[in-house]
């Protein structure tokens, strides 16, 4: 079974050639894509969205389900100790930024309004913040390890 290599933090300059001009400015500059458009909003196959930037495990499609709010929702991470949470003010009042420590980068917004039976937590993230990898693939791509997350039907 592969191994997933240790994120190395990359340049300025070779995000922007990796990235696509989207991914560079919602992770690096707190963008935001347009909601119900985002190629995450309406997917919902089995496996785990990482980081665009490091590769870091953050949502399980275990966790995922449709808000309605245009973006693809989550009821936790797949790791609290990946997730940061800054207070954000850019629009005018506080809203709580959620970043990827390893790569640190922009993911979304986390709102008190998610499932009340699910914890109450809505992560708002931006597709273009993230990777998808099927289920089918987690150990090919050295996240086997997370196969776990859909052994015996629903926790």
């Amino acid at each position: 079974m592969p191994t997933r290599q240790p994120y190395q933090k990359e340049s300025d300059a070779e995000l922007r050639s990796r990235l696509t001009p989207l991914q560079y400015e919602v992770t690096k500059h707190e963008a935001t894509e347009r909601p119900y458009t985002n190629k995450f909003d309406e997917h919902f196959e089995e496996g785990i969205y990482v980081c665009i930037i490091s590769g870091e495990p953050l949502f399980s499609s275990k966790d995922k389900y449709d808000s309605g709010c245009g973006w693809p929702a989550f009821t936790k991470p797949i790791d609290a100790g990946e997730i940061e949470e800054r207070t954000d003010y850019k629009i005018g009042y506080a809203r709580t930024e959620v970043r990827a420590k390893t790569g640190d980068s922009h993911l979304g917004h986390v709102f008190p309004d998610g499932p009340p039976d699910q914890g109450g937590m809505r992560y708002c993230i931006n597709s273009a913040s993230l990777r998808f990898v099927p289920k089918e693939k987690l150990a090919e791509e050295g996240y086997g390890e997370y196969l776990r997350l859909f052994e015996g039907g629903d926790e």
